[in-house]
């Protein structure tokens, strides 16, 4: 499903106007980057949380050259589904 399809069937359980329906998904995903980016989380009790972890920095290689680098730490996003969502699927 993506962004279209899913606007047009929250629209369609929700008989909101498929417009009003695109700015509350923006929003959604604006309020989320921004609560992300100051390193803090969102819980929605049944369905998830969304949070960041730390990924600690490791050395690679490049694929073209063989070269070893090193890949930084860095601050990756992360998701863990609720046990409602979780049950849901299974």
């Amino acid at each position: 499903m993506n962004k279209t399809e899913l606007i047009a069937s929250i629209a369609d359980k929700t008989q909101m106007k498929k417009f009003d329906v695109e700015k509350v998904i923006d929003a959604f995903c604006e309020v989320v980057e921004k609560t992300l980016s100051d390193k803090d989380e969102i819980r929605l009790i049944g369905f998830g949380t969304f949070a960041t972890a730390v990924r600690k920095a490791t050395s690679g290689r490049n694929p073209r050259t063989g070269k070893t680098i090193n890949i930084p730490e860095r601050i990756v996003p992360k998701f863990k589904p609720g046990k409602q969502l979780r049950d849901a699927v299974n």
